[in-house]
């Protein structure tokens, strides 16, 4: 009983925005859920001023059921797939993951870009969008502003990259008997899983490819999306260990 009084309210929040959030996503799978639940959330904390009682369930859900759902992924993920797929993948993935953050650190160097607000960029970019933005956020403990540029930084580019990528992928000349090519493609430089899966979608349905481009491609982005296991695990070392903030 005491677990509902101090939690309670923000859970039940958390689930309202996070159902319509997900049906809206499955109705604009360009966009996706994530995406949008993180705007209504932003949208939402904008007009609501005491939200004090509901702060602590918010907090809850924000690392309990996020770690959870990190677990489940894992569960929902077959690793005899993901280690075939590596053979093909695998240093593409590691080039681009490594060549995405090192362009962040240039970018925050050059343009004077806050810390944390690179650290997001760049982990959004080169792994999961979204989803790692709001893992990565509270190891680096990132403000709401930070957070917010983060997610429309990488909103911007997951529309953009669901529309032209497969106009990009077919004036490259990628093989269009297969979808093999064009399905890593995607799935390696494709920021949110559900941009991913709309460009892959739509490279299947312009050479009548049924769903071989879109296997690929989520596979090689469920593999890539196993970087934020590293990559918090290296910030909150690095946090833990200087003790100070990024």
């Amino acid at each position: 009983m005491n677990f509902v009084n101090k939690y309670g309210k923000g859970i039940l929040i958390c689930l309202l925005i996070a159902i319509p959030s997900w049906i809206i996503g499955k109705m604009f799978p360009v966009i996706g859920g994530a995406v949008i639940a993180i705007l209504a959330g932003m949208i939402i904390a904008m007009f609501w001023n005491d939200k004090q009682n509901a702060e602590a369930g918010i907090k809850w859900t924000s690392k309990i059921v996020l770690q959870t759902a990190v677990v489940l992924l894992g569960f929902g993920m077959n690793l005899g797939v993901i280690f075939e797929t590596g053979k093909q993948s695998l240093p593409i993935i590691l080039c681009t993951i490594t060549t995405s953050l090192v362009l962040a650190w240039i970018m925050k160097k050059v343009l004077k870009v806050p810390t944390n607000t690179s650290i997001l960029v760049g982990v959004g970019s080169s792994i999961c969008g979204g989803s790692a933005i709001a893992a990565t956020a509270p190891v680096i403990d990132a403000d709401d502003d930070e957070i917010a540029q983060s997610i429309a930084v990488i909103f911007f580019f997951n529309v953009l990259a669901a529309i032209f990528f497969p106009m990009l992928g077919k004036a490259l000349g990628f093989d269009t008997m297969h979808g093999d090519a064009f399905g890593i493609f995607a799935g390696t430089a494709i920021n949110d899983t559900s941009s991913v899966t709309a460009a892959a979608s739509t490279w299947d349905s312009m050479w009548n490819l049924g769903s071989v481009t879109l296997n690929k491609a989520v596979t090689v982005k469920l593999t890539r999306t196993l970087a934020i296991i590293p990559i918090t695990l290296g910030l909150s070392f690095i946090r833990a260990k200087h003790k100070i903030n990024f």
